[in-house]
């Protein structure tokens, strides 16, 4: 059984913490329904960001198993905005309004939660971003929501999307330089179990069951982590900061 006991020798080992951000830190979800609904308010803005996501996740398997060269992941997101507008017949918005809304992965709003355990985190460790999103989007979403990262750790400075192993392995390098010295922390349990306990990280696990309505992945406890923790201010809590 990989947990430890907060406080155990291994976890004081723990220097610094990648977290990945759609999901852990951002309401993704809620944004886009919030920004979408002024716009159009017969369109159902809940469907529309699930298959936004959908949409670019499934490009971000097609670029991670080899179907098609690199691409960060704003043009990712463009590609799979494009198709909505369409199929959602999103064209008679102005097209500045639309414009700015195909941004608005940019602005996320992050969980109430974040900015005050990150607050706390940062005052013991080194905090940064471990994201599938390319540096330009994390930067601007960290201005927009006052999230003060000391790195921004991403896919795009490696060009491989987890949960393939670079990436974790680049937050190690960066990080660590041991695996043990960095904690990975997120909300999903495939990039944990897939990702970051493979590459030896010590791992967090934050549940966001209001991520998706209706979602049917595990957001309970698991004892192969480090970890588990209901929020960030938890995790602070755990974490002794």
């Amino acid at each position: 059984m990989r947990r430890k006991q907060t406080g155990s020798p291994e976890l004081k080992q723990v220097r610094a913490l990648a977290i990945d951000i759609f999901g852990t830190v951002a309401d993704w979800r809620g944004s886009i329904v919030k920004e979408g609904r002024p716009l159009k308010r017969s369109v159902d803005w809940g469907a529309f960001a699930d298959q936004w996501m959908t949409g670019y996740r499934s490009r971000v398997e097609q670029v991670r198993t080899g179907q098609r060269p690199w691409a960060n992941l704003d043009l990712l997101l463009s590609e799979a905005f494009a198709d909505l507008v369409q199929s959602f017949k999103l064209s008679d918005i102005p097209k500045d309004k639309l414009a700015r809304f195909g941004q608005v992965w940019h602005r996320l709003r992050v969980w109430p939660d974040c900015l005050p355990g990150l607050r706390r985190l940062r005052t013991r460790f080194t905090v940064g971003t471990l994201s599938n999103a390319n540096t330009i989007l994390l930067t601007d979403m960290a201005r927009n929501a006052s999230l003060h990262w000391d790195c921004v750790l991403c896919a795009e400075l490696v060009k491989r999307y987890k949960p393939e192993p670079e990436p974790y392995l680049l937050a190690v390098e960066s990080l660590g330089p041991r695996p043990e010295q960095v904690m990975y922390v997120a909300a999903h349990k495939w990039d944990l179990s897939a990702g970051a306990d493979k590459a030896h990280l010590r791992t967090a696990f934050i549940p966001r069951p209001k991520e998706m309505p209706d979602d049917s992945s595990d957001t309970g406890p698991d004892p192969s982590y480090d970890i588990d923790a209901k929020d960030f201010e938890d995790l602070a809590d755990q974490l002794g900061a």
